[in-house]
């Protein structure tokens, strides 16, 4: 019922919407900007993904500069890489909201680090940083490595899972996570087994009900604070009840576990949070713990799955790139070696090489969102005025050939050695830059490098002639699920 009334909103509102967009057709002609029709209608009536959209018009236009509406909002898609630079770090407190709208009665989404309350985003971040440092990640390990071996061990037992490789790669990160949030569940034999990983699966499957609240709540902030929407609300219930229950039974228990919800009960032991530079306070709550225990799967889930996916089907493109993975993956298990260390990671140079290649030619989020805060200049001369959106075009950007020469070709090379000091900042943005870079960018690394070292030293991948992915209509990522490649088992 409440959807359906929901999607009755939402049509009312787009005709409102329609009228704001005329009423804006010349808001940045008469900034002498170029303008182009609006971003979100064109997004809805067209078969592109957001990303490939807002690259076509990145292609289109030689301008530093496009103007758009994002329905009622100013919107100004920016190339000019000092501008980004300003952006994202250099101007930090003029763009330090991403414009995404949230209610204070939405548990999960207004406690993620994506809200926009600066002060409380800020002290979040520094008591969540120490989570990702080296040293905590090698402890953590044991758990990713875990999660990789009864991965490979899941696809060598189901054939017939090897027929859909992103689920593959989607239930291996959804798993890894669980393990690193929750810590290893001791009562089942393989860890991608779990009931956890079943339910967290179907929590964070798309859902159209989310997109019509994100719409209204960016769109008509005020009704979406009136109706009090949840972006979250089907997935409420499970993680707050979920976390909540864990750290009951865990707060009497002294085993170490190195594991997210360890640091959680090393926060609340401590009391309230405060940041000293500007005396915000902050109390954390189990529910609290929930949200960032959520953001960990809504970061890390799909984007970690589509970085294994698109570096497995270039692999199977690639013969000759494949083979010189898999002799470094071997150097690596020689002697027998049935485990995997921290230091083993980090000898899979080439690897990383790769997966670096992948997370250019397909980056997990093809652009990204910030929201003017107040009135300011971009470095090129531009006035920006508070509530304007920027859009940085982030897989316009990682495809430009004058940043990246044959950018369609797959070139492992580029990350080498010898040549990744040519890779100015700002060029490649696969995880942000600046102060909200992605705070799990070392943990990312670690599970995709594990999950596939252990896969690729199991299997190969029968050659294919340029299997070109088509993405699927995603407002945010570059997704493909149904892009093919056929596991084959190596003789070793």
């Amino acid at each position: 019922m409440l959807f359906v009334i929901l999607l009755t909103i939402l049509i009312v509102l787009c005709s409102i919407v329609l009228h704001f967009k005329f009423t804006n057709s010349k808001y940045w002609k008469k900034k002498n900007i170029i303008q182009i029709k609006d971003l979100t209608f064109t997004f809805l009536f067209n078969k592109q993904s957001m990303p490939e959209l807002i690259k076509s018009i990145y292609d289109k236009h030689d301008e530093p500069y496009i103007g758009t509406t994002s329905a009622t909002i100013p919107t100004l898609i920016i190339k000019n890489l000092d501008d980004i630079q300003a952006v994202l770090a250099g101007d930090f407190q003029s763009f330090y909201s991403r414009g995404i709208i949230t209610s204070p009665n939405d548990v999960l989404a207004d406690n993620l680090l994506l809200m926009d309350d600066f002060k409380k985003w800020k002290l979040i971040r520094q008591k969540l940083t120490p989570i990702f440092t080296s040293a905590k990640l090698k402890n953590m390990f044991y758990i990713i490595e875990k999660s990789a071996r009864d991965f490979v061990e899941l696809v060598e037992d189901n054939v017939h899972l090897r027929k859909k490789p992103f689920k593959l790669m989607t239930r291996y990160t959804t798993a890894s996570i669980s393990a690193a949030v929750f810590g290893i569940d001791t009562q089942v034999k393989n860890s991608m087994e779990s009931p956890l990983v079943d339910m967290a699966f179907k929590a964070l499957e798309p859902s159209v009900y989310a997109i019509i609240v994100t719409i209204i709540a960016n769109t008509f902030p005020k009704l979406h604070k009136l109706l009090k929407l949840k972006t979250f609300g089907g997935q409420e219930d499970f993680f707050v009840g979920m976390v909540k229950k864990v750290l009951d039974s865990r707060r009497h228990d002294p085993t170490k576990r190195h594991d997210f919800i360890e640091i959680c009960l090393e926060l609340q032991k401590h009391g309230v949070m405060q940041d000293f530079t500007t005396g915000y306070e902050l109390e954390p709550t189990d529910e609290l713990m929930a949200a960032q225990a959520f953001a960990f799967y809504l970061a890390g889930t799909d984007t970690s799955a589509n970085t294994m996916n698109y570096t497995l089907l270039e692999l199977s493109n690639n013969p000759k790139i494949l083979r010189k993975v898999h002799e470094e993956i071997d150097k690596v298990f020689e002697g027998g070696v049935e485990e995997l260390s921290y230091n083993d990671i980090d000898k899979l140079q080439y690897l990383d090489e790769v997966i670096n290649e992948a997370l250019r030619k397909y980056p997990p989020i093809g652009f990204m969102q910030r929201m003017c805060t107040k009135d300011t200049v971009l470095p090129s001369g531009l006035p920006v005025s508070k509530d304007e959106i920027i859009i940085v075009p982030l897989y316009g950007i990682h495809k430009d050939k004058q940043y990246f020469s044959d950018p369609d070709v797959f070139d492992p090379e580029r990350f080498s050695a010898e040549n990744v000091s040519k890779i100015k900042n700002y060029f490649y943005l696969p995880f942000g830059e600046g102060n909200r870079v992605c705070i799990g960018v070392r943990f990312a690394r670690l599970q995709v490098k594990a999950g596939l070292a252990w896969l690729l030293r199991r299997f190969t991948l029968v050659e294919q002639n340029n299997c070109v992915p088509e993405f699927e209509k995603s407002p945010f990522g570059l997704r493909s699920p149904d892009a093919h490649y056929e596991f084959k088992l190596r003789d070793i």
